[in-house]
C-alpha cells in the first residue's frame, strides 16, 4: 500500500544501492542520479552517513555539493564517531525523516563497530523498510550486507584465512556484498568466503558500479560489472584446509552481470540483460504479431480456387450447426454429399476463364470422402 513519507510517495522497502567505490562524480554521474532519483528526486532528503572515512567534513561537503546538484532538496551530514553517538537521539533524529541515507567509504571496520547493533542502525534499518533508499560505496555498500567484509587480502586464487568477516546491517539477506571487485583483484576472498559459506552469495561490485536491490531482485548500473558466486552446489575442502592454503572450490556457479542485468537473489537465475522496451510498446508488438499471423493465413488461403475455399466454409458452417441441434445430422449430411458433388463439377458447355482452377470433389460414389485439395 502507497504512503506518503514527507512529500514522496513510497510503497513498501526502499532500494537498495551496494556501489563498488569509486563512481563518478564528475562527468554523468549515472550512479550517484540514480540514488537520488530512487530517493524521491526533487523530494529528495538525504542524510550523508561519513563515519568510516577520515576524511572530516570534506567528505560530507562533497556529497551534499554532488546531491543537491542532482536535484535533492535537502542534504545533511550526520557523523556518529562511537557507540555513545549512535545512541544520542540528536544523531537519528535526522534519519527518521530522510527519504535517502548515503553511507561513504573507508574503513569497514570502523563503520561496522559504530553503527550495528546500536539505535542508529536500527533507525537505518525502519527507514529503509518504510521506503526510503539506502546506499553507500566501497564499506557502506559492504555494510549493507549482513555478514560484511572487514578487510582481507587481495587475489585471484582463495585461500584460508583470507579475509575476516563482521556484522553488517542485514538490510541484504543471504549474501555477502565485496567492493572495489575488478580493480583490486577480490576473486580470491570473496570465493574464500562463499566456499566456507555455501548458503551465502557472494557478490562482487566493480567502481563506479551500483548492484541496485529491490525485493529479490538485483539490477546492474554503472559502467562496471556485478559478480555473484553462487555456491549452492559447492564441493569444497575449507573445513580441513590450513592456515594460507587454497582452498578447493568446485561446482561454484559464476554470474558476471553487465549494466541493465537483472537478477532473482532468491531464485539465483538471470531474470534479463540488454534494454527492456516500456510496457505499451511490448503491447504494441504482440498486436503487429498477430495482425501478422492472420495475415499470413490470409495469403497461403490465395492459391485455393474461390469456389473450393467458399465450400470449405459452408462445411464449417454446416458443422457447427450439426454440433448445435444432432437431430439434423443425417439430413445435413446427405445434403451436403448431394450439393458437394453438383458444386465440384462445372457444367461442359460453361466456359473458363484464364487461369481458373477446378475445384476436385469432396466426395467419390465408390469411395467415400476425398483430401483437401487445398494449397492451405
Amino acid at each position: 500500500m502507497s504512503e506518503q513519507q514527507g512529500g514522496v510517495t513510497t510503497s513498501g522497502p526502499g532500494a537498495l544501492f551496494a556501489i563498488g567505490g569509486a563512481e563518478d562524480k564528475l562527468k554523468k554521474r549515472l550512479v550517484l542520479q540514480e540514488f537520488v532519483e530512487a530517493a524521491g528526486g526533487s523530494k529528495a532528503r538525504i542524510v550523508v552517513v561519513p563515519t568510516a572515512s577520515a576524511l572530516g567534513t570534506d567528505v560530507i561537503d562533497v556529497y551534499s555539493a554532488l546531491f543537491a546538484a542532482l536535484g535533492a532538496a535537502n542534504v545533511v551530514g550526520v557523523r556518529p564517531e562511537n557507540r555513545e553517538d549512535a545512541d544520542d537521539p540528536a544523531f537519528i533524529e535526522p534519519l527518521n525523516e530522510a527519504t535517502g541515507i548515503f553511507m561513504t567509504g573507508g574503513n569497514q571496520l570502523k563503520l561496522s563497530g559504530v553503527v550495528t547493533g546500536t539505535a542508529f542502525g536500527r533507525a537505518v534499518t525502519a527507514a529503509h523498510a518504510r521506503g526510503a533508499a539506502v546506499g553507500g560505496t566501497s564499506a557502506g555498500a559492504s555494510i549493507l550486507a549482513e555478514h560484511m567484509i572487514a578487510f582481507g587480502r587481495s587475489g585471484a586464487t582463495p585461500r584460508q584465512r583470507m579475509s575476516q568477516l563482521a556484522g553488517g546491517l542485514g538490510l541484504v539477506q543471504g549474501a555477502i556484498v565485496d567492493q572495489h571487485f575488478a580493480q583490486r583483484n577480490r576473486y580470491g576472498r570473496l570465493l574464500s568466503l562463499v566456499a566456507q559459506s555455501p548458503g551465502l552469495l557472494g557478490i562482487g561490485v566493480d567502481e563506479d558500479t551500483a548492484a541496485v536491490v529491490r525485493g529479490s531482485h538485483l539490477e546492474v548500473v554503472g559502467r562496471g560489472a556485478v559478480t555473484i558466486f553462487d555456491g549452492s552446489r559447492i564441493t569444497s575442502n575449507a573445513h580441513y584446509a590450513s592456515r594460507s592454503e587454497a582452498i578447493l572450490a568446485s561446482g561454484v556457479v559464476l554470474h558476471v552481470l553487465p549494466a541493465t542485468a537483472t537478477f532473482d537473489l532468491k531464485a539465483r537465475v538471470l531474470l534479463s540483460y540488454g534494454p527492456q522496451p516500456p510496457a505499451e510498446e511490448i503491447a504494441s508488438i504482440e498486436a503487429a504479431e498477430a495482425d501478422l499471423r492472420k495475415l499470413a493465413k490470409e495469403i497461403a488461403a490465395e492459391g485455393v480456387s474461390p469456389a473450393y475455399y467458399a465450400e470449405r466454409k459452408r462445411r464449417a458452417g454446416r458443422r457447427t450447426a450439426k454440433a448445435a441441434d444432432p437431430s439434423k445430422k443425417a439430413a445435413a449430411s446427405r445434403k451436403s454429399r448431394s450439393s458437394a458433388a453438383i458444386q465440384s463439377r462445372p457444367e461442359a458447355t460453361e466456359p473458363l476463364s484464364a487461369g481458373a482452377e477446378l475445384s476436385r470433389p469432396d466426395t467419390d460414389p465408390a469411395t467415400g470422402p476425398l483430401a483437401d485439395s487445398g494449397n492451405a
